[in-house]
């Protein structure tokens, strides 16, 4: 890897003002490498997907943006989607009960899901080395690896899980798009978000010319807060389920981070992936769970995957019901 975490850090603590011109540059970069035609800016409505096509829209006003409609978008986000020109709409193969029963529900994390499917896919050995802290596989990888926590997935009566839902509902529409048209993606991503994403940045950089499936992340270096203060500075419109970007509670109390500077935050949805996205729910504090807020502001789609499979629905309290019980969870919905 060419690139080091500190060199991260420091481009993480330069001002918004230079990222945004940091960040024109490697968007300039990129469509003169690749021409306008052979670009595009993947935009799921959410707000970091919004920055990055007002940026690159300013630039280049004709610039493509798709939208993966997967299905599992907050009406709100697929609402907002619609009022911005010029972006094409994709779609995957397998809706998303389909991939629930070909691979399995997204709940704990991609990373124990994915070691849950493939032990049981491709044996006991497997799981074995995977799941066990004291194993050979774990002791050379320092236990990085390591899901001994969620061992009772393996169990014969766990509910099916799998990393795959991702590929198979965005992932997948958006690769057969660039087969099909030639172009390469803009994408809003940042290293902060992940240990995977800080290590691709440290292999590639904002601009990946030579990764196996090129792609730019041109805000790689920016952070959750520098997407807020650009919308509030800028007056950006985002969609409406996050509600307002704000610097206070409900009380007038102030945020700040470490440093004492004053930190923002959104007063509806923090995050808007897909929402019925299970990875992680077990770590959400009481009252702030996504399936609690969904039954509050979403009752129609909170009631649909709650409904037994059996009559029509996803099965997500029995699912949820089963991890609670069985794995020690605490999962509230």
């Amino acid at each position: 890897m060419g690139r080091k975490i500190s060199d991260l850090k420091m481009m993480q603590a330069l001002p918004l003002s230079v990222k945004i011109l940091l960040t024109k540059s490697r968007i300039r970069q990129w469509v003169n490498e690749y021409g306008l035609d052979g670009v595009y800016v993947s935009f799921s409505g959410g707000k970091d997907s919004t920055v990055l096509l007002t940026i690159a829209r300013e630039m280049y006003p004709d610039i493509k943006a798709i939208f993966v409609d997967t299905g599992l978008e907050y009406p709100e986000i697929r609402d907002f989607v619609r009022t911005w020109d010029n972006v094409g709409w994709v779609k995957p193969k397998l809706n998303f009960k389909q991939v629930i029963e070909k691979y399995g529900y997204p709940f704990i994390s991609k990373e124990a899901s994915k070691k849950v499917y493939e032990a049981k896919k491709y044996g006991t050995k497997y799981a074995l080395d995977r799941f066990d802290p004291d194993s050979e596989y774990n002791k050379k990888y320092k236990g990085r690896y390591s899901c001994s926590r969620y061992s009772f997935l393996l169990w014969d009566d766990a509910p099916p899980v799998s990393h795959l839902c991702c590929y198979a509902m965005k992932k997948s529409p958006a690769h057969s798009y660039e087969r099909e048209t030639h172009r390469v993606p803009m994408l809003a991503t940042m290293a902060e978000e992940s240990a995977l994403r800080r290590s691709e940045w440290q292999k590639n950089g904002c601009n990946a010319f030579n990764a196996k499936r090129p792609s730019s992340k041109p805000m790689s270096f920016w952070t959750e807060q520098d997407v807020l203060k650009y919308i509030q500075q800028y007056q950006v419109t985002i969609a409406p389920v996050y509600g307002a970007v704000v610097s206070s509670d409900e009380d007038g109390m102030m945020y700040e981070d470490s440093f004492g500077d004053v930190k923002l935050r959104t007063t509806g949805c923090k995050r808007t992936g897909c929402m019925f996205c299970g990875f992680g729910c077990q770590s959400e504090k009481p009252g702030e769970g996504r399936f609690e807020r969904m039954k509050v502001t979403h009752p129609k789609q909170y009631q649909w995957i709650m409904k037994p499979w059996s009559e029509g629905g996803l099965g997500y309290k029995g699912v949820i019901d089963w991890l609670n019980e069985n794995g020690g969870l605490h999962i509230r919905y």
